[in-house]
C-alpha cells in the first residue's frame, strides 16, 4: 500500500476535508455548521463535551483557509499531544512553548514565516509577550481559536488572570475571526466568555452535555475504602485515571497499589517537571496502565481510550467533575465514573476554600470563598442525590433530561417513586411567601417551625407555611427541595448566595397541572456496591474481542517503533470497528471510521495483514513491523524506576540473592530480575558480579556489540550457549546504560 497507489487530490471541501485528513464520512452534529461559520470569517463560540469533536472544528478550517490557525493553549503537554496527532494525519502543524531551546524556537519561527505550518499552538503568556504580535503580523493569521475558553471567566472552575489579557488579539488583530472553545460552561460563564474575548455576534454551538457512553456511579467512602478500589482496578480492564484531593494521598495511594502490583504512577504538582512528564508520557503509550492525580492533571490529556475514571476524593464543584471524568470514554466506547463519597470531605474541601486568599495581602478573597461554597454544595447534592445522575449533571449545565438513563448507579438499581406532590406544593409555597429570597435550608427552617432567630426576626412565623412540614425530617426535605431543582421544577441562583426562585414549571404544580414524583431514600440507606453491567458475548463477539486485542497489540508495537502514543495511530473505537468488520483490501480499509488518506499509506498494509492472518487461522505476530520512514529514530529512555525497584535494591545492597528477594518480598523471580535489569539499566548500584560469572558477562556483551540490542532468543543463538535469560538480561541492562549513559541520566521519582 503505497502513496502512489493510493494517490489522492489535496481536498478543497469541508466533506471531503473531513475524509482525507481524519478518516470521518460524516460530521458530528454542529460540527459542519461551526466549520462553515468560521470559514466564513465569523466568530465562534463552541460548547462542546469532552471527546465531542472540538479540535477538528478549528483543525479543519486550518487546512481549508489560507494562512495560519493560532491556537491558544494552557497546557505545553496538550500542545505536544496535538501536534504528533496532526502530524499522522498529514496536517502540519507546530507549537512554541518553553520547552524549547532557542535553536529549536528560531528554526520553527522560520518554518512559520516560510509557510510550512498550518497549525501553530501557543500559550497565553506566549502569545501576550513582548514583540509576538509583531511576529504574527509577518504572515497571514487565518482565525484564533482559544481552547479551554472557561478559564476567561472567573465564574468557571478553573479561572486563570492571564487569559482576561486574551482581549488584546482583538485589538491587534481585529478582522481576524475569533473561536472560543470549552467543554464546560454555564450560562453565566458563555456570557463572560463573549464579553471577556470581545465576541462579535459569535455564532455559538451548545452540544449536549450527556455523553451516553459513560456509567456514573456514587459509592459511600467507607473504612474498607482502598479494599474496594483495589477489587475495582483487577476486574476492569484498560486504562483509568484516579483523582485525590491531596498530593499526600496521591502519593498514599500510588504506592499501596504498587505494593499490591498493580501498575500505577503519581502525577501532581510537587513533582519536578521532569517526572510529571515522564509519568504522563508513561500513561500516554500505555506503558502505566493507571495514573494516580490531583487536578493537576487531565486538562492537558489528550487519550481517548481512558476506561475509567475514579475520583477517590469529593471533586471542588460539579462542573469540575463533569470535566474530570469526562476524560473517560472520549473515543465513544463504554468506561465508568465512579465517585466515592464521605462527609469528611466535605470539611476538607471547605478548608481548602478557606484557604482561599489573596497572594499580596493574605486577607480573605470572600467573593471567591462564596462562590466556591456555593458549587460545593452543588456537588453534594449530585453525591447525595436520589434522582438520575444525568439529569442532575445536565440541569446544572441548563440542560433538561427526562431521567432514567439506564446508564448509572440511580437507574439501574432505582428506589421506588414515592408522589410527593402534596409536600412540594407546601415547600413551593413556602418559597413564594418567603418572597423568592432565601435558600434551601432557611425554607426548610420555616417549613419546620424554627424558632432560629433569622426566622423569628424576618416576621416568618406568622407565614401560613410554618411549621406545616414539621412531619417530615429535615433530610427528607432536603431531598425533596433537590430533586425539585435537579428536575426543573425549582431555579437556584448561581451567583454565589443559593436563592431558591419559582419558574414556569414550579407553578404548573401549585396549581395542581403537575404531580412530583421523588426518591426518598432512608438516611441510613447508602449506594450498594453494582458491577458496571456487561452484555453476554457471542461466539462472534469472542472472535472480535481476540481479533482486536491482536490489533491493539499490533499498534501498540508501531507506536513504539515510531515514538509516538497508540491512540495516534487509531483509536480503540477504529481498532473495534476493524475487528468487527473485518476488511482486508485498501479500499475496506478506508471505510473504517477513522481511517483517512494518510494513515492509510502509513498504516494499512500491516493492519490489513493482520486482520487477513487473523481470519486464515494464522499467527498475525508474523505481521513485519518496519522502520519509520521520514521519522528520527526513538531516542532512549531510561527505565522509570518506581517505589517497588528500590525496595528490591534495597534488599540487593544488604547482601540477599534473588531468590531470597523474591521470598522476602512475595513476589516471582523473573519480577526480581527485572527489577535488577531496571535498575542496572538506570545506573543504580547492583553488584553485577554477584548476580552473573564475569566470564559470562564477557561473552554477553561481545555478542551485543557485534549483533546490537535484539531479542535475547537471537543473542543466545548468535553465541551459540545454553546461557540463563536471566544472566542475558542483566547484561543487556548494563550494555544499555553504558551505550546511552551519555545522552540520557536517569532521574529518581523518590
Amino acid at each position: 500500500m503505497t502513496s502512489s497507489s493510493t494517490a489522492a487530490t489535496v481536498p478543497t471541501t469541508p466533506l471531503a476535508a473531513l475524509k482525507h485528513y481524519f478518516g470521518h464520512e460524516q460530521f458530528r452534529l454542529g460540527q459542519e455548521a461551526i466549520v462553515s461559520a468560521l470559514l466564513a470569517n465569523q466568530d465562534v463560540l463552541v460548547i462542546m463535551p469532552t471527546g465531542g469533536g472540538k479540535s477538528l472544528c478549528y483543525q479543519l478550517p486550518a487546512v481549508l483557509r489560507p494562512g495560519l490557525m493560532v491556537v491558544v493553549s494552557p497546557l505545553i503537554s496538550l500542545m505536544q499531544d496535538q501536534v504528533r496527532s496532526l502530524d499522522a494525519t498529514g496536517i502540519p502543524a507546530t507549537f512554541l512553548n518553553s520547552s524549547l531551546s532557542g535553536q529549536e524556537s528560531y528554526a520553527r519561527r522560520q518554518a512559520v514565516l516560510q509557510g510550512q505550518i498550518k497549525i501553530l499552538y501557543v500559550a497565553p503568556e506566549r502569545l501576550l509577550s513582548e514583540g509576538f504580535f509583531d511576529f504574527l503580523s509577518q504572515v497571514e493569521v487565518s482565525a484564533f481559536a482559544i481552547d479551554e475558553a472557561h478559564c476567561v471567566s472567573q465564574w468557571g472552575h478553573d479561572f486563570r488572570p492571564e487569559y482576561r489579557q486574551l482581549q488584546r488579539v482583538r485589538q491587534r488583530f481585529p478582522q481576524v475571526p475569533l473561536m472560543a472553545l470549552t467543554a464546560t460552561a454555564t450560562g453565566r460563564v458563555r456570557e463572560d466568555i463573549g464579553a471577556q474575548l470581545a465576541l462579535r455576534s459569535p455564532h455559538t454551538h451548545i452540544a449536549s452535555f450527556n455523553r451516553p457512553n459513560l456509567y456514573y456511579e456514587v459509592r459511600p467512602k467507607g473504612k474498607r475504602i482502598y479494599e474496594e478500589l483495589r477489587q475495582f482496578l483487577r476486574k476492569t480492564p484498560g486504562s483509568g485515571i484516579i483523582y485525590c484531593l491531596s498530593r499526600k494521598r496521591v502519593e498514599e495511594l500510588a504506592l499501596q497499589l504498587q505494593n499490591d502490583q498493580i501498575d500505577a504512577l503519581p502525577y501532581h504538582a510537587g513533582l519536578s517537571n521532569e517526572i510529571r512528564a515522564k509519568n504522563q508520557e508513561c500513561f500516554s503509550r500505555d506503558d502505566t496502565r493507571i495514573i494516580i492525580a490531583t487536578t493537576a492533571f487531565g486538562m492537558g490529556i489528550n487519550k481517548p481510550d481512558v476506561r475509567f475514571v475514579v475520583h477517590y476524593d469529593l471533586p471542588q464543584n460539579l462542573e469540575g467533575y463533569y470535566q474530570e471524568s469526562g476524560r473517560a470514554g472520549r473515543d465513544g466506547e463504554a468506561a465508568q465514573c465512579i465517585l466515592f463519597f464521605g462527609a469528611g470531605d466535605i470539611r476538607t474541601v471547605d478548608f481548602m476554600i478557606g484557604r482561599k486568599i489573596h497572594p499580596q495581602t493574605g486577607e480573605p478573597l470572600e467573593a471567591e470563598q462564596q462562590i466556591a461554597r456555593q458549587q460545593l454544595r452543588q456537588i453534594v447534592s449530585y453525591a447525595e442525590g436520589t434522582d438520575c445522575r444525568r439529569t442532575i449533571q445536565l440541569s446544572y449545565f441548563g440542560e433538561s433530561f427526562p431521567g432514567n438513563c439506564e446508564n448509572c448507579d440511580r437507574c439501574l438499581n432505582p428506589v421506588p417513586l414515592e408522589d410527593w406532590t402534596v409536600e412540594a406544593q407546601k415547600f413551593l409555597s413556602c418559597v413564594a411567601r418567603c418572597q423568592e429570597r432565601f435558600g434551601l435550608t432557611y425554607i426548610i427552617d420555616v417549613l419546620r417551625g424554627s424558632k432560629d432567630k433569622r426566622v423569628l426576626g424576618n416576621g416568618h412565623q406568622t407565614l401560613s407555611t410554618y411549621g406545616i412540614g414539621r412531619d417530615r425530617s429535615k433530610d427528607d426535605w432536603k431531598q425533596l427541595g433537590r430533586s425539585l431543582i435537579h428536575q426543573g421544577l425549582l431555579d437556584e441562583t448561581t451567583d454565589g448566595y443559593s436563592i431558591l426562585r419559582l419558574n414556569p414549571l414550579s407553578w404548573e404544580v401549585l396549581r395542581g397541572q403537575r404531580t412530583v414524583q421523588v426518591a426518598i431514600l432512608p438516611t441510613a440507606n447508602a449506594p450498594t456496591d453494582q458491577d458496571y453491567p456487561r452484555e453476554e458475548s457471542s461466539e462472534s463477539r469472542v472472535l472480535s474481542d481476540q481479533l482486536f486485542d491482536t490489533l491493539r497489540s499490533l499498534r501498540k508495537t508501531i507506536a513504539d517503533a515510531r515514538n509516538i502514543a497508540p491512540y495516534m495511530v487509531f483509536s480503540d473505537a477504529s481498532l473495534r470497528q476493524m475487528a468487527r468488520n473485518r476488511p482486508q483490501s485498501a479500499a475496506q480499509f478506508l471505510k473504517i471510521s477513522g481511517v483517512g488518506q494518510q494513515k492509510l499509506e502509513v498504516y494499512g498494509s500491516q493492519f490489513v495483514e493482520a486482520i487477513r492472518l487473523f481470519c486464515a487461522g494464522e499467527d498475525p505476530s508474523d505481521v513485519p513491523i518496519p522502520e519509520p520512514i521520514d521519522l528520527p529514530p526513538r531516542a532512549y529512555e531510561a527505565p522509570l524506576l518506581k517505589r517497588t525497584h528500590f525496595a528490591t535494591l534495597d534488599l540487593h545492597m544488604q547482601g540477599l540473592d534473588p531468590g531470597a528477594i523474591a521470598q522476602k518480598r512475595d513476589i516471582t523471580l523473573n519480577r526480581v530480575y527485572d527489577h535488577l535489569g531496571a535498575l542496572l539499566e538506570a545506573g543504580r548500584a547492583v553488584a553485577l558480579d554477584t548476580l552473573v560469572p564475569p566470564d559470562y558477562q564477557t561473552r554477553i556483551w561481545a555478542a551485543f556489540e557485534t549483533h546490537g540490542d535484539i531479542f535475547l532468543k537471537e543473542i543466545r543463538e548468535a553465541m551459540g550457549e545454553e546461557l540463563p535469560y536471566e544472566h542475558l538480561k542483566l547484561v543487556r541492562s548494563a550494555w544499555r546504560r553504558s551505550h546511552h549513559s551519555t545522552a540520557h541520566d536517569s532521574s529518581d521519582p523518590l
